[in-house]
């Protein structure tokens, strides 16, 4: 439970990325955020430390976290304190990031597939002067990388279903796909659905 995805807001309230439950607690324990309330009547109330284990008493269904003199309960978003910015609005292009960006479906054959049985394919072949770039690489599975082999698409008669973009930015790239994403985060991710993760 401490390893769970929490979402962090900066202090315009703003989406950044995530933390883990453990690294959020320790913000609030130092006063560098405060735990945002998701649900009842005060909706989106921001508690500091103390405020935060008086709602925890009340809290009787809700995940907790035992301590031999405290119960507290799980944060789900935190606001910081004092960061004001947003990270820098660019994807990191790697493997992984282009299967998000496709969501691990081959761009030929329209299949969802694992991981382990999807490759990256050049739209224009490197041989032809093809580049390893956003805008140059689609998921495929096997079966569909060895049939394209080195032509160009007209050639093989294989056409990716979406054109290769480069992904906009957004603080939670995979994390719905993976069924990471709380519920709760939704007020505050809704402009950002589909799109994906900043450059670490």
């Amino acid at each position: 439970m401490l390893e769970h995805p929490v979402l962090v807001l900066n202090r315009f309230w703003q989406p950044i990325h995530t933390c883990s439950v453990r690294r959020s607690l320790h913000l609030l324990c130092i006063g560098h955020a405060q735990v945002v309330q998701v649900d009842g009547e005060e909706r989106f109330n921001s508690h500091d430390l103390s405020s935060w284990i008086s709602y925890s008493l009340d809290s009787t269904d809700a995940e907790m976290i035992r301590a031999a003199k405290i119960a507290i309960r799980v944060p789900k978003i935190v606001v910081l304190s004092i960061y004001d910015r947003l990270p820098r609005l660019e994807v990191k292009f790697t493997r992984r990031n282009v299967f998000l960006r496709d969501k691990f479906t081959c761009q030929y054959c329209t299949k969802v597939l694992p991981e382990t049985q999807l490759n990256l394919d050049h739209v224009l072949p490197r041989d032809k002067g093809g580049r390893t770039t956003w805008d140059n690489i689609v998921t495929s599975c096997f079966r569909c990388n060895t049939r394209k082999g080195n032509k160009l698409t007209h050639e093989a008669n294989m056409h990716p279903q979406s054109k290769p973009l480069a992904p906009r930015w957004r603080p939670l790239f995979g994390m719905h796909e993976n069924g990471l994403a709380d519920e709760s985060w939704n007020h505050f991710l809704q402009s950002d659905r589909g799109e994906t993760r900043r450059s670490a």
